[in-house]
């Protein structure tokens, strides 16, 4: 896999990276197989990925254990690894935003004790905390930089203003927010800037949580623990009329002689310098599908019509 530089000053890593969560996490976690993910994590390190990004909210927990048995020994070398911290469970199965300096240096000891190393290539804030200001939050993630736990810092969902309150603390390495070919709202105002100051951008759900490869055509597909059961998006009349995307997608694959995730792919990879799409799988051969898409180039004309796209029946959330 061809490589870029992770931001004006960061290293090289391989332009696509792969997402953790649904290891353990929101995707059919009835079939969760342990064994099964080490293996397409290492198969994901064979094929060129480095970049592997996870949290500790992801279970809660239990996913930065699989990564970190996964990249364990020489392994660990070969990545680039990435975690979050920010969001914790609350009650009634709720998730609340944690933002507190002392939760980020207790989280971040406990992070780097599951992924079994002395440091994670980037620590991201997962949310902002509104009862905290960013700058004592982003405080908190300096200290874990000086202290060499982690080597650089990134946000994840925010706007303009709160990257540039973070920038004035501590510069920010990358920021994270979905993207794909129906979540545009990033190119509005956060990739050009990302873009302009040299900050790396890693979309999440660049495959439209697997809606955009045309594997589903059913609400009554997704497995009954499936998070996306309760997304507007996914619901049968918006499904239905949703499927008309996925069908002009699909069209462009067969006549460039590939598949609807790769095509999609390639579009989030055209949308600047610094873009690291992070798509998520747990199945090999959906893994090696996606990693294809970093050897596709859309012309201009493919890009114009993946553009002219309409927007998506529902909303994200």
């Amino acid at each position: 896999m061809r490589k870029a530089a992770f931001g004006s000053n960061g290293p090289e890593v391989g332009v696509l990276g792969l997402g953790c969560m649904g290891m353990t996490w929101a995707y059919d976690v009835g079939n969760r197989d342990d064994d099964t993910s080490v293996a397409v994590i290492r198969q994901a390190l064979d094929l060129g990925v480095t970049l592997f990004d996870t949290a500790d909210m992801y279970g809660p927990y239990t996913n930065e254990e699989v990564v970190g048995a996964a990249l364990a020994g020489p392994y660990r070398e070969r990545a680039f690894l990435a975690t979050k911290v920010g969001i914790v469970p609350g009650g009634a199965g709720q998730l609340e935003r944690n933002g507190r300096p002392e939760h980020v240096r207790r989280s971040i000891d406990e992070s780097l004790r599951r992924l079994g190393t002395d440091h994670v290539d980037l620590y991201q804030l997962h949310r902002v905390d509104p009862d905290v200001p960013i700058e004592e939050t982003w405080g908190a993630f300096a200290e874990a930089v000086r202290a060499g736990k982690a080597l650089r810092i990134g946000l994840s969902e925010v706007g303009v203003e709160e990257i540039r309150r973070a920038q004035a603390v501590h510069p920010v390495a990358s920021v994270q927010s979905e993207l794909s070919l129906w979540t545009r709202d990033a190119l509005a105002e956060v990739l050009p800037y990302t873009e302009a100051q040299g900050i790396a951008f890693l979309p999440f759900s660049p495959l439209g949580r697997g809606f955009l490869t045309g594997s589903i055509s059913s609400f009554d597909e997704l497995p009954a623990d499936d998070f996306r059961r309760r997304l507007p998006r996914f619901q049968q009349d918006a499904l239905k009329a949703n499927l008309a995307l996925v069908g002009r997608v699909r069209e462009i694959a067969e006549r460039i002689g590939t598949t609807p995730a790769r095509v999609a792919l390639a579009w989030v990879l055209a949308q600047g310098r610094y873009v690291f799409p992070i798509p998520g799988t747990k199945t090999p051969r959906y893994l090696a599908d996606n990693v294809g898409a970093a050897d596709i180039e859309l012309s201009a004309a493919d890009l114009a019509e993946l553009d002219a796209l309409p927007v998506p029946t529902g909303e994200r959330y």
